[in-house]
């Protein structure tokens, strides 16, 4: 008969051994959730896709659930590190590996890959999804610059190419909307900006300014997939550009998500001009805060360069001697060597959020491209608003 408070015990010591203490799928510290079936320690957000799995996955808790001898044996003959050698033994380069912070889709999805499509073991040479290697195309749900409503558009990506194109039209005869370069494309789930469970923001630079599109589809998987598409061409095009670059490198400039996003207020540069309450996104690896009138517009109205404190920049709380028009009193002040920014919050605790994100980008040093990102950003550019 089994002893529970042993079985407990021995779990419990399972799950500290340093390949096992963070989650097998998320990475997040100290699971305290087991798969039974196969051997691998998980989080409670995870054990969650894990129960959508039953004809695969199993889980208990290894602090609450009985376990009996035969069953904790096997945790012990195998494990998270057992568990990657077999389910992501041929993870591509660009696949996107979520960590617990990651929304839910990216999360179920890496998972059901993992050992429901079992995507990533080796034997086969191509990911289940991809039908011609560095093409991808389908339908997709896109926001309408003009009236805000989604309507699908179809998209067709070329890695050879390095290009992401849409369709306002179902009949490529009659040409792409838009043709995007892959250089400078960013994707990024936001499901909550965008207000549905797969929602992508894809990003992109034309005539020097950023250009967004808000997309989403009704499958998981589908979205997803287009994620990790692009990824393969974002990876691909870099691999050309960068060619001594290794591959944990180039990894990190796939794509990002950003560093910060949310409303401020701001003034004009004399600062006297009445406060208006904008959206502001900070991409730390452009060293770029970059300002919109709402969340889901297309293109930002202007853009502040975030340089380091060797050359001229830093941010600080404050509150502002003149605060004309404004509603929030939680000040934020950003100097550059050419202008001095005034930003407010709605609450201290978003004011320390946006001062200390903005101290990392100022403290990582300048890359070489970071200087041709500068040229391209004289502190600010606006279109009816500074």
């Amino acid at each position: 008969m089994a002893n529970k408070d042993r079985n407990k015990t021995i779990l419990l010591e399972l799950g500290k051994l340093p390949e096992n203490n963070q989650c097998a799928d998320c990475s997040a510290p100290d699971p305290d959730w087991a798969s039974y079936k196969l051997g691998v320690f998980v989080c409670l957000n995870c054990s969650g896709v894990h129960r959508n799995l039953s004809n695969i996955s199993r889980v208990k808790s290894i602090r609450l659930d009985f376990w009996d001898d035969e069953l904790v044996k096997f945790m012990k003959t195998n494990g998270n590190a057992t568990g990657r050698a077999i389910y992501e033994k041929a993870v591509p380069a660009f696949y996107y590996r979520p960590q617990q912070e990651d929304c839910a889709v990216l999360r179920e999805q890496w998972i059901r890959a993992k050992y429901e499509r079992m995507e990533f073991t080796g034997e086969t040479n191509t990911l289940l999804w991809v039908s011609i290697p560095g093409f991808y195309e389908g339908m997709l749900w896109k926001k309408g610059k003009e009236k805000g409503q989604f309507q699908r558009r179809k998209f067709v990506l070329s890695e050879k190419e390095f290009t992401l194109a849409y369709y306002n039209k179902e009949d490529p005869s009659k040409g792409p909307k838009a043709l995007i370069s892959i250089k400078d494309v960013n994707v990024t789930f936001q499901p909550e900006k965008i207000g549905h469970a797969h929602g992508l923001q894809i990003t992109y630079q034309k005539d020097s300014h950023t250009r967004s599109i808000f997309v989403y589809h009704e499958s998981g998987e589908e979205i997803v997939n287009w994620f990790n598409a692009i990824r393969a061409a974002r990876f691909a095009y870099l691999k050309t550009a960068y060619p001594t670059g290794s591959d944990k490198e180039l990894r990190t400039r796939i794509t990002r998500n950003y560093l910060k996003e949310g409303y401020m207020e701001k003034t004009g540069p004399m600062q006297k001009e009445t406060f208006k309450k904008r959206w502001f996104i900070l991409d730390s690896q452009d060293r770029k805060l970059l300002y919109f009138k709402r969340q889901l517009d297309a293109e930002e109205l202007g853009v502040v360069f975030i340089g380091t404190e060797t050359n001229g920049y830093s941010v600080s709380e404050c509150i502002p001697k003149r605060t004309r028009g404004n509603r929030w009193r939680c000040g934020v002040t950003v100097d550059t060597p050419d202008r001095q920014f005034v930003f407010m919050c709605e609450q201290e605790r978003e004011q320390r959020e946006w001062v200390e994100a903005l101290r990392e980008v100022i403290s990582k040093p300048m890359q070489p491209q970071d200087y041709t990102s500068k040229s391209h950003v004289t502190s600010i550019h606006t279109t009816g608003d500074s």
